[in-house]
């Protein structure tokens, strides 16, 4: 009997112990939390998105609507400044989506992952046009597309100043018209460089007498200055306008502007002989050949008369203009493009 009552008192006395432990340990756990401080190391570094958005040109594209998505439970949204730059700043590092929107052009989507405590670049958009702006330059007519695209060469300049229009750096450009080659020609040939270039090498003639027969003073001079401002006028509409209208070929320079030095600076002479005609297809350059021989036979009639040779002199000045125009290409293949400002990269043009 006295054993069973022993037994339940240290029942009683267990059950009694584990009551009041419970809380005693829990005031003893809050104390400790209070007591220590938090641990080092266990705060999460912010991240730093930064980007920039372009159009397949390269052209920066301002207040385009920049959307992340990721770390963040909301989606954040930023506008692009004015050199394309966004920035979102104070983000949780982890894994990110951005998607860009832009009038006129297509919505554009990239993923990557912010690094803890550090700046990171996303990758660079650029953003094509949308499908609408697409189906619109494909229904342009032909002559509508060729239109716009001598119209930008039309102001095409060397150093800003001297005239290059005679140079395609798109691709593969629409044919020019008949009245788009006539037109190129007319306005190159009264452009005010042309007289003041023509006056130049008047000067020189003069000073070198050449073509003696022309005599010295301010008539010599304004002889010379004739003959040579003939010379560049015949050759650019019969060469420029008159055959590639009736021959249906291009006139313009097709610049190439890849591969090796050697296999460009052959295209670039190979050019006096080949062209492209309107219907797209690389050919005998019979524009260039016959102009440089008919602009020499007819400056026989207007050279003096001691210096004209017949067929010596129109066989010479032929070669002369086709020397010329390689030497022409060449500048054009490697240093023109260079010189000549604000032109975009279109691509270059497929291989003869």
């Amino acid at each position: 009997m006295l054993k069973r009552q022993q037994e339940r008192t240290l029942q009683l006395l267990c059950l009694l112990a584990c009551l009041t432990a419970g809380p005693i340990l829990h005031a003893q756990a809050l104390l400790l939390d209070e007591a220590l401080p938090e641990a080092p190391g266990f705060e999460q570094l912010q991240s730093t998105l930064t980007g920039t958005v372009k159009d397949i040109h390269g052209t920066p594209v301002e207040s385009a609507r920049v959307t992340l998505t990721g770390p963040t439970r909301t989606p954040q949204t930023t506008l692009s400044t004015a050199d394309g730059r966004f920035r979102f700043d104070a983000i949780p590092p982890g894994p990110y989506t951005l998607t860009v929107k832009a009038a006129g052009l297509a919505i554009t989507g990239a993923s990557g992952i912010a690094n803890p405590g550090e700046t990171t670049e996303a990758p660079a958009f650029a953003l094509p046009l949308t499908a609408a702006q697409a189906t619109i330059d494909v229904v342009a007519s032909r002559e509508d597309v060729a239109a716009a695209q001598v119209e930008v060469e039309e102001k095409q300049r060397v150093l800003a100043i001297f005239p290059n229009f005679y140079v395609t750096y798109i691709q593969n450009p629409a044919p020019m018209t008949v009245k788009q080659k006539f037109g190129m020609a007319w306005k190159t040939s009264i452009d005010p460089v042309s007289f003041l270039m023509t006056g130049v090498v008047a000067g020189i003639e003069q000073a070198g007498n050449t073509y003696s027969g022309y005599g010295q003073g301010a008539a010599g001079y304004g002889r010379r200055y004739g003959a040579s401002y003939g010379d560049d006028t015949i050759s650019t509409f019969i060469a420029g306008a008159i055959l590639p209208s009736v021959l249906h070929q291009d006139p313009r320079y097709f610049y190439k502007g890849t591969g090796s030095i050697k296999s460009r600076a052959w295209y670039a002479i190979r050019f006096v002989g080949i062209c492209k005609g309107d219907n797209g297809k690389w050919q005998p350059n019979y524009s260039n050949v016959f102009g440089n021989l008919a602009t020499a036979a007819i400056s026989n009639a207007y050279y003096p008369a001691e210096n004209r040779d017949g067929i010596g002199l129109t066989l010479g000045n032929a070669l002369l203009g086709t020397a010329e125009g390689a030497i022409g290409n060449l500048f054009q293949e490697f240093l023109v493009r260079k010189l000549t400002p604000h032109v975009p990269d279109y691509g270059a043009v497929d291989k003869p």
